[in-house]
């Protein structure tokens, strides 16, 4: 099996870090305050106008999911928000993917969100959509598993981490597959259509021996999908938790390689941004097919809605257009309670970047690129737009990771454990003469 940190007699450096961040679908560094609220009430009548589908977002925070008046402050501001969004949307419009991240700590407070959900929104009957939830581990049982199939959810995202004072207690409770396995299991039993499980690897208390045997114990329970992460760019569910004491760059080396070793010998197949999938996952057959997608909720086989966010730091596409809410909860919900929309800053996608966004998308969900579609879509010469990237695919051919014609881009098999890498290529800017020093896959004796 290929190693993927460190080929023999390689001249490649930093290879590791060019990886995508697979926590955040969207480049936030673009955003600047001269996006507000009326760009996005544009953008919502755009998107009535034109009937597209919608994709929710609904963001409550793990501060605001303890019993108290504040977490009711929380909802009866995200009531005024739907309310207020509601109202510039057509009931026509489908709800063809949903996501709630963090459920609320109340059975009835989840029943009256999405009941109001419900009625602002035309969601899909059936089984049609993709509907899903973050669960926490510590705070989950049967009884909310099947609350949250009774409201429509049919997939779930479990958070393995468990951040917790070092030692042997901590260690013990980290691998301990027994909760994990009962939520899976209530997953089989209400007949959810997935069930994901996330798990970071490099803190400082893990290592590699630990990793792997707790990754070995995941496997045996067969989720249909893991999400792997590095604790250094952890996903925003958990950010408020960890206290990072990173392990070695060594260990977290080893931890990412017994990743791919372990998952795609188990019969995973990886789709890239640390997503790993089974074969006969939806994600995996949109892949096959040809209809995957990426959009702010990540891989998708919905990439085609627009996509509204709801909450605080809730981002919001429409078309070209991002905006974002104020993640500053009293400047929430004093806009909200004046009538208007919490958004503070956000970006307009321009030509450049919107080439360079469907470069990527293409390759990470198809694993090859119509060179010729882009060239007519956009008017560029592709070798010439993005010579810097096109010097290192060449020697990336080399390697025998990805296969060049005048005409096509394809990612051997080899190099589908580097997708993340190779769409980094394009992720840079337009001729940017860093980019060979930040992922030097020139080699010096034309072979690697």
């Amino acid at each position: 099996m290929l190693d993927v940190l460190h080929s023999r007699n390689e001249q490649i450096v930093r290879r590791d870090q060019g990886l995508l961040d697979p926590n955040y679908y969207v480049d936030i560094r673009k955003f600047h305050g001269g996006v507000g609220s009326l760009d996005v009430l544009r953008g919502l009548r755009s998107s009535r106008q034109h009937q597209r589908p919608l994709s929710l977002n609904v963001q409550i925070p793990a501060n605001f999911r303890q019993a108290g008046q504040v977490t009711e402050n929380y909802l009866q501001c995200l009531a005024r928000e739907i309310d207020l969004v509601g109202c510039h949307l057509s009931p026509q419009q489908r709800i063809e993917q949903f996501h709630l991240s963090g459920i609320p700590a109340e059975p009835a407070q989840l029943q009256q969100l999405m009941a109001q959900l419900h009625r602002r929104f035309n969601f899909l009957t059936h089984e049609s959509g993709d509907y899903s939830a973050d669960i926490e581990l510590q705070h989950t049982n049967w009884a909310t598993m099947g609350l949250l199939r009774d409201q429509g959810f049919n997939h779930v995202s479990i958070g393995v981490p468990d951040i917790g004072s070092a030692g042997e207690q901590s260690v013990a409770r980290y691998q301990n597959p027994a909760p994990i396995h009962s939520l899976i299991d209530a997953a089989r039993t209400f007949d959810y259509r997935s069930v994901s499980v996330d798990l970071g690897y490099g803190h400082a208390w893990q290592t590699p021996q630990t990793f792997a045997l707790k990754l070995s114990s995941l496997i045996e329970l067969e989720p249909d999908r893991l999400q792997v992460f590095d604790y250094a760019h952890a996903p925003k569910r958990y950010a408020q938790s960890i206290k990072l004491q990173a392990s070695s760059e060594e260990d977290k080396a080893l931890m990412r390689r017994i990743c791919f070793e372990q998952l795609l010998a188990a019969g995973y197949q990886h789709i890239g941004l640390g997503q790993f999938v089974r074969p006969d996952d939806d994600l995996a057959i949109a892949q096959e097919r040809g209809h995957l997608r990426r959009n702010c909720q990540g891989f998708t086989r919905h990439g085609y809605c627009d996509h509204v966010g709801f909450g605080l730091g809730a981002i919001s596409q429409f078309d070209t257009l991002y905006g974002q809410n104020t993640e500053a909860f009293d400047h929430y919900m004093a806009q909200l309670q004046q009538g208007q929309l919490a958004t503070v800053r956000g970006w307009r996608c321009e030509d450049s970047d919107q080439v360079r966004q469907r470069v990527t998308e293409r390759l990470s969900c198809d694993l090859e690129l119509d060179i010729q579609a882009i060239e007519t879509r956009y008017g560029i010469d592709f070798q010439r737009y993005f010579a810097n990237a096109w010097r290192q695919l060449e020697a990336m051919a080399r390697a025998g990771l990805v296969e060049l014609g005048e005409q096509y881009i394809s990612i051997l098999p080899a190099g589908r454990l580097e997708v993340d890498v190779i769409c980094q290529l394009f992720e840079q800017d337009v001729n940017n003469s860093a980019l060979s020093s930040q992922h030097d896959w020139i080699d010096h004796d034309a072979s690697i």
